[in-house]
């Protein structure tokens, strides 16, 4: 099927740990900030793993742009946000895209 309008998405998983915290309590503390930040840029966020774990994280990110240079733009922005970010460690960020034509 052919759309009318391009639509380019990426799904990012990013496994973080988070050192500082010795609670679930201290652990959503930190997280809550990052996840703040991310839903700022307007993208669809939710943990998905590590929920009971003090120091891990799994995050799920959902991005849709309509063209594949903003996708990329934002996919690069979540990685510096990421690494920039003194709070939590990533461990690793997996992508993967899908794009409809």
């Amino acid at each position: 099927m052919q759309y009318p309008f391009p639509m380019h998405a990426a799904a990012l998983r990013l496994e973080l740990r988070i050192p500082e915290v010795r609670s679930l309590k201290a652990k959503r503390a930190v997280l809550r900030p990052v996840l703040h930040r991310l839903r700022a840029r307007e993208l669809s966020i939710a943990e998905v793993d590590h929920q009971d774990d003090w120091q891990r994280a799994t995050v799920g990110i959902a991005i849709v742009a309509a063209q594949r240079g903003r996708l990329d733009e934002l996919v690069n922005g979540v990685q510096r946000m990421m690494l920039d970010d003194p709070t939590v460690e990533m461990i690793e960020m997996g992508v993967s895209y899908l794009e409809v034509s």
